[in-house]
């Protein structure tokens, strides 16, 4: 499994100072000509403070240098306070080139500090770092598509554990529990993605993988279902288990032409269930890969022909 590196600027308490009525002006004001500031105004008798401010001194140290943040007790910098017409705690401001562009009150959760820091960050026309997770995420992808699904499986859920809103991590942990065999577990990985991230693409095209290896282990043997539609070729229901028996057995593109040949044949057959069958292999196979693009072209044809 990989490990990250944080970097040297994640630990740099320059990152991350108390700021005061003395300084506000070199600290905020002057310093986001060069880089976004945030500023959090907070005192010691608010609950939510406690919470947000450690939360976001994380997502600053984090970035890594990109943005920096300035604390503020508004008890003891009243007149700053007022300046910024900060009515409760917490509030906070994102400034940059001087003059105030972002910001929010009350507690978040971590999500939506994480984009709040990122939308600052490109605001200002920076780069979110990501600590090294896409190179992670490739490594683990190359770890699948040689056959290693343990290893790949570690590096994905540790990916999640850095960050829980990576849609890709939590596909491509799915997916190892997929080559593992490990449905349930595979099936546990996806409902347990964080909701706002529940239908990113990556999650879908997982989703679609796990159904279709659920019908692989039901699936018959392909000779015996060819010799079925042979006997039988009005039969919609033996076309559908052949197409399933051989996505199953790894002919993808000839199940597709099979599915293919069931839509001409009865596209309403048991609720259009050929076109959902199609559509959940085009789903689990990369948007661009031939056998998707060749059978969407070829499905879209029938449909409004």
């Amino acid at each position: 499994m990989l490990e990250f590196g944080q970097g040297a600027a994640a630990t740099d308490d320059k990152l991350v100072k108390d700021v005061s009525e003395a300084n506000f002006m070199a600290e905020v004001v002057d310093a986001s000509m060069a880089v976004p500031v945030i500023v959090d105004f907070w005192a010691p008798w608010c609950g939510p403070c406690k919470t947000l401010g450690p939360a976001l001194e994380a997502a600053v140290i984090a970035a890594g240098g990109a943005v920096k943040m300035a604390k503020v007790n508004i008890d003891e910098n009243q007149s700053i306070a007022g300046q910024m017409r900060v009515q409760s705690v917490p509030t906070v401001y994102a400034f940059w080139q001087g003059q105030p562009v972002d910001g929010f009150q009350g507690a978040l959760p971590g999500s939506e500090i994480d984009a709040f820091v990122a939308r600052v960050i490109e605001a200002a026309g920076g780069q979110v770092p990501d600590n090294g997770l896409s190179d992670a995420l490739s490594a683990a992808e190359e770890m699948l598509a040689e056959g290693d699904a343990a290893s790949a499986a570690e590096t994905f859920a540790a990916i999640t554990e850095q960050d829980p809103a990576n849609a890709a991590a939590y596909g491509g942990l799915a997916r190892a529990n997929i080559a593992s065999s490990s449905l349930d577990e595979a099936e546990a990985v996806l409902n347990g993605a964080p909701a706002d991230i529940s239908e990113a693409p990556e999650i879908e095209a997982a989703f679609a993988q796990l159904q279709l290896a659920r019908q692989a282990e039901n699936a018959g043997p392909v000779n015996d279902l060819r010799n079925r539609v042979v006997a039988s070729p009005d039969d919609c229901s033996i076309r559908l288990e052949l197409a399933q028996a051989l996505h199953a057995a790894g002919e993808v593109e000839e199940a597709v032409d099979e599915l293919l040949d069931l839509f001409r044949r009865d596209r309403e057959w048991n609720e259009g269930a050929a076109k959902a069958q199609l559509l959940t292999i085009f789903d689990a196979l990369k948007p661009n890969d031939p056998i998707v693009l060749s059978g969407r072209r070829k499905l879209s044809s029938m449909i409004f022909a």
